[in-house]
Parts: structure tokens; sequence; C-alpha cells
């Protein structure tokens, strides 16, 4: 077997260090990867605070290939390439064979945590310096594109991207966006270049100047009674990216008829008026990661429209201080960690 390097949480409630582990020999269909750069999602903070084993974390990555298997005919050795947070599905359910690997009968492979769906083996993720993916998961890298601002697309991009696409967002769509973070700096740069008006929903009117500056076109601020009030039926989509449990209801009333709000923080349930939703026939629901359709068309959409994620880069070693300042949310708008040094 392959032996790396990476960064993992040893101890439970502990903090990540150097560690060295292995990854499996390449089977026919697989892909080893040297890992460039990898996002630091806010997922991975709930991962290391909720492990109770040996935990490696990363699932938004961006490398360059170093060895295919026998079977493998659309990637070589050199290739740049990007791998989200999955990696693996059964491939015969009616959701895998619609390209829907998200909603795998059997749950998806993901990148990091649980087990090899062949061998068993526990998954270790992308804070490391090389991995062992199945090529079916692994994508080109879109040429001319920053691959460490394409890392954090595999995550957070194609997040956002799959409801705005399935939701048909395009010239003449009034689209509001709740919560300025890594999942929605990416919803305003990609529903403006879908073609929509964009509004970012915010707490406080001194992150306007921020909003504005990622092309949305104006800034509700959700605290004022007034200006949630004067922004009534405005909206025929909102994404909402905030993770924290709230009130969803303020953000509803803004739905114009048959208006949907696509919830992409997952908390524990959804605080919301039915009469909200009733009135005016809006629609609630919700989405999270995407397969490997959605995965392809939103880095193609990227190429062609120059769009990656707006990134902090730092070297791995300093990858506790990036999951430090991501907990205080100072993210500008992602942390990527440079695997590339030594």
């Amino acid at each position: 077997m392959l032996m790396t390097t990476g960064y993992a949480l040893l101890t439970p409630g502990g903090k990540l260090e150097p560690w060295t582990f292995p990854r499996r020999d390449l089977r026919d269909d697989d892909v080893r990867i040297r890992i460039t750069y990898c996002g630091v999602c806010h997922s991975d903070l709930d991962a290391i605070e909720h492990a109770t084993e040996v935990l490696v974390p990363g699932h938004e990555f961006t490398g360059e290939v170093l060895a295919v298997g026998p079977a493998v005919t659309a990637l070589a050795v050199g290739d740049p390439v990007a791998v989200g947070n999955i990696v693996d599905s059964c491939g015969v359910c009616a959701a895998c064979l619609d390209e829907e690997e998200t909603y795998c009968l059997e749950f998806p492979t993901l990148t990091y945590g649980g087990v090899d769906r062949v061998d068993g083996t526990p998954r270790y993720g992308a804070y490391s310096r090389e991995m062992v993916v199945r090529d079916r998961f692994v994508y080109p890298l879109p040429d001319g594109l920053d691959p460490a601002g394409v890392a954090p697309l595999m995550c957070a991009g194609v997040t956002v991207w799959q409801p705005l696409n399935r939701l048909g967002v395009g010239p003449g769509t009034r689209v509001g966006v709740v919560g300025l973070g890594g999942l929605g700096h990416l919803a305003v740069k990609f529903a403006k270049a879908l073609g929509a008006s964009v509004a970012v929903f915010t707490t406080s009117s001194a992150k306007a100047p921020l909003a504005l500056e990622l092309g949305a076109d104006e800034v509700v601020v959700s605290t004022s009674d007034d200006d949630m009030a004067s922004h009534a039926h405005a909206f025929d989509v909102i994404i909402d990216t905030a993770s924290a449990p709230h009130d969803i209801t303020p953000y509803v009333l803004t739905l114009d008829f048959d208006g949907t709000i696509c919830m992409l923080g997952i908390p524990p349930r959804y605080d919301v008026d039915s009469m909200a939703l009733l009135r005016g026939r809006r629609r609630l629901t919700a989405s999270g990661s995407a397969g490997v359709r959605d995965t392809r068309e939103m880095l193609a959409f990227a190429g062609r429209h120059g769009i990656t994620a707006d990134v902090e880069v730092l070297p791995a070693a300093r990858v506790q201080e990036a999951l430090d300042r991501l907990a205080r949310n100072e993210a500008r708008w992602r942390f990527v960690l440079d695997l590339s040094l030594r």
C-alpha cells in the first residue's frame, strides 16, 4: 500500500497534527492524485467536533494525476483534476444511474468519514498529500481557472449550483441569497452569471459593501422590518445558506407567487409558518452537494464564466489556524490549504 502524510485528529477533542497513514493500492478504475489545494469547509469543523475516532478531514480539492488503473481511459498522468465530497456510490440504483449519486439508495461513499465500500477500510480525507479515488468521481480542471479557487467549487460551488440550475434561474429571475459566507458568495457569483438579479439578505448593513463587491444588485437588511416589508413578493428564488437554526418565515414572505426557498444549511428542523407557504403557493425545499452530472455541468459553466471562490490560501501546516479562524467567522470567503509545500 502507498503511505502518505496528512493532518489528522488523533484524539477526540484535540487538535489536528501531522500523521502518516496508508492509501489503498490502485484498483482497475482508480486514480491516484497528488493533492495541491484543499478547501476548509464548515462541515469539517462539525466532523472534528463530533469525531470519536481518527479523522483526516478535507473533501474539496484539486491536484494532479500521478497514476491510473488499467481501466481508466479519460484521465492520464499529469492531468490537473478536481474532486468533491463523493468518491463512490453503488452505481446501480435509480439515483446513481441518473448521475444523482447524492441520493444513492445505499448512501454514497464520502471523501472522508465512514469506510470504503469495497474493502471496508477507513476513508481519510484530503488534508493530505495524496489520495486514491474512483475515476468516475475525478473531474478535469477547467482551463484557465486558479486551482486554489476551484477547490471550494467542489463542495460549496456545486451545492449552490444545483438548486440554481434545477430551479431554472436565468435572465429575469429574481434571486435572494441568505448568508454571505463560503456558500453565499458563490451563490451570488453563479446567479449573476446565469443572468439573474441578485439581492443579499444580511443582518447588518455593514456587510453591504462586501455583497455589492461580489456583484449583488442590492442588499436587504433582514433585521429591519421596514426593509423586509418593502421586499414582499420580490423574489422568485431564495437560496438560504445559513447553517444555524432560524425562522424561515420572514424570508418566505419575500417570495412571489410560486416562488421557492431552498435550504442549504441543514439544521435538525426548519421553523416556518405554514400559512406563509400557503399564501402565494410558495415552496420550501432543501439540497446538499450534487452528483456527477451537476458537478460536471458546474465546472463547465465556471470555466466559461471564469468563476472561482474568493479564497485565502494558507500553508497546510497552518491548518489549525484555518479551522480556528473559520470557527470565528473570519473567512472571506473560504480558507484553502496549500498542500504542495513540503
